[in-house]
Parts: structure tokens; sequence; C-alpha cells
């Protein structure tokens, strides 16, 4: 049986990666990777192959997706679809966020699975 529970500590534990990775994966199953995210300074990120869902642990900041840019902080929900691009900008020192990385490559719109 995979492993049923994480916690934030556990995943900071991890960080930085042996290489400077503010990431580390802390979870998979299926299709599903669980990943604790907490960059310092800049995100560097480019988009993704597979939708993209965060839930922000600590911190606030400004979130870029696609087009739009919007203020997020802790508990918020955010999703990006597979290929968009996206970032954190102007986030805090104590910036953490849970990353789920899920489906098919390509995003599930792509394989005919919308939400409603």
């Amino acid at each position: 049986m995979a492993k049923q529970r994480v916690t934030v500590a556990q995943g900071l534990a991890k960080l930085p990666g042996p290489a400077g990775e503010r990431f580390a994966i802390v979870f998979q199953h299926g299709t599903l990777q669980v990943e604790l995210y907490a960059p310092r300074g800049e995100d560097p990120q480019q988009p993704h192959s597979r939708d993209e869902a965060y839930i922000v642990v600590a911190g606030q900041g400004t979130f870029y997706n696609g087009s739009t840019r919007e203020p997020f902080g802790p508990g918020d929900f955010l999703f990006v679809p597979a290929g968009i691009e996206h970032r954190f900008e102007d986030f805090s020192d104590d910036f953490i966020v849970w990353v789920l990385f899920y489906g098919p490559e390509g995003g599930e719109a792509n394989a005919g699975q919308n939400s409603p």
C-alpha cells in the first residue's frame, strides 16, 4: 500500500536537494506525483507536460498563469493546464506550496476529460 500521509515537515527535510533543488517528490501513485516546492528568490519554472495543481501552505505573492496575475496566500488552490506558462512572482521568503502533477502527457483536456 502506498504511503497515505506526508507532512510539510517531511518534505522540508528533503530541501534543498543534492543539487540545490527547491522541490522534493514526496508521493507517487499512478499518474499522481506530489511535490513540496519552496523556491527562494525567483521561480525558474517552465511549462509542464501534465496538468498541475498547487495548494499554498505558507507565504504570499503573485501567481502568473498564462496571461493573468493573481495574488495568492495560504490555503489557496491554483490550477495550471498542461503546457501553460506560469510562475510565482514577488513571493515572501516563507513561501511553501504543495504541487500535484497528474493525468496524461498533454493534460486531461487533450484526452477528452474536461472538468464540469
